[in-house]
């Protein structure tokens, strides 16, 4: 036991198999990271294949988005001028309707005194008629010159 070449056999001996049982237990894990390695590598074609266009895609989905964008809102504006001339227009029409309430009763009243004065005994009507008489007498007397004024009176 105190040869030192049996220890160093001994040991070279269990140096291998310790190395063989490494080895054997080290071939199922090298063959599952070559299959990953394999998987990854398809993963990473596929991604270099579709990434660009997908990635096209997202940014002119992002323009057509900015473009709708600002149509709508091109369109609101124009919502918002249409209902402000909506707004005056029917402005406007409250006008006009007010302005033909007030006309259609000063016509009705129009056609209500007429109606009376037709309607009224003649002596009333001949009071009128003097009075428009001198009325014009008066008017037509101012008309004249001064001189002939004072011998009219």
């Amino acid at each position: 036991m105190s040869e030192p070449l049996f220890w160093l056999g001994l040991s070279i001996l269990l140096v291998a198999v310790s190395l063989t049982a490494v080895l054997i237990t080290a071939i199922p894990a090298l063959q599952e990271l070559a299959r990953a390695a394999r998987s990854a590598e398809k993963l990473f074609d596929t991604l270099s294949r579709e990434l660009p266009p997908t990635l096209d895609a997202i940014r002119m989905t992002g323009l057509e988005i900015t473009d709708l964008s600002d149509d709508v809102s091109e369109g609101v504006k124009s919502a918002t001028q249409i209902v402000k001339q909506v707004d005056r227009s029917i402005d406007g029409a409250k006008r006009q309707a007010q302005n033909v309430s007030i006309n259609t009763r000063s016509i009705f009243v129009g056609m209500k005194v007429a109606w009376k004065t037709f309607t009224r005994p003649q002596s009333s009507k001949r009071l009128v008629n003097r009075r428009l008489s001198l009325l014009n007498q008066k008017k037509s007397s101012s008309s004249l010159p001064l001189g002939e004024r004072e011998r009219d009176i």
